[in-house]
């Protein structure tokens, strides 16, 4: 069983290399980013706004358009799973029914926690073990731990490098010239 355990980590292994060559660190259009011409003239993303979100990483989190930017980040550094998983954790925060619970922890853990998870996290063996335990019967806490140590990661790691960005750096460039436009 040795064998095939590390026959399938090679395979897996060569799978995320391979995705390495179809993923790009250069952002250059940024329309994504920013509200669609159909939106509103005041949902759209300002200057002031995107500094905004040098304040804190809590105020990049309460903003879509800076949850968006950061996500794409996130996949230059092949790191956009930490993202999703606080999401999914605070999604699951917000269920209303517990008989739903069980349910939605079960897909967060096998998504995110499980070892060979499809968007397995970087958490230690501790936390992950403790994670487990908690969904033997689900609660709305159950995933805190994961959660904060995933939080204290991206808050400590991805984003000041996200701040220093060219993809950051690029949006705030947009965000000016389209300000100086409307100006016009």
């Amino acid at each position: 069983t040795l064998f095939f355990y590390l026959l399938y980590r090679s395979r897996a292994m060569k799978t995320r290399l391979g995705c390495l060559s179809h993923k790009s660190d250069s952002y250059s259009d940024f329309t994504s980013f920013l509200p669609s011409k159909s939106e509103k003239a005041g949902s759209r993303l300002s200057t002031e706004e995107a500094v905004s979100w040098t304040e804190s990483f809590e105020i990049l989190l309460s903003h879509k358009y800076g949850v968006t930017a950061f996500r794409a980040y996130l996949k230059t550094e092949f790191s956009e799973e930490n993202l999703d998983f606080w999401m999914a954790c605070e999604d699951y925060k917000k269920t209303k029914s517990p008989s739903k619970l069980a349910s939605k922890a079960k897909k967060i853990y096998e998504e995110f926690i499980d070892v060979q998870a499809p968007k397995e996290i970087n958490i230690d063996f501790q936390t992950r073990e403790t994670t487990k335990k908690n969904l033997l019967e689900p609660i709305y806490s159950c995933f805190d731990i994961a959660q904060s140590k995933i939080y204290s990661l991206m808050e400590k790691d991805s984003y000041p490098r996200f701040l220093r960005s060219k993809l950051y750096i690029d949006l705030l460039n947009q965000t000016q010239s389209q300000s100086q436009r409307r100006l016009s």
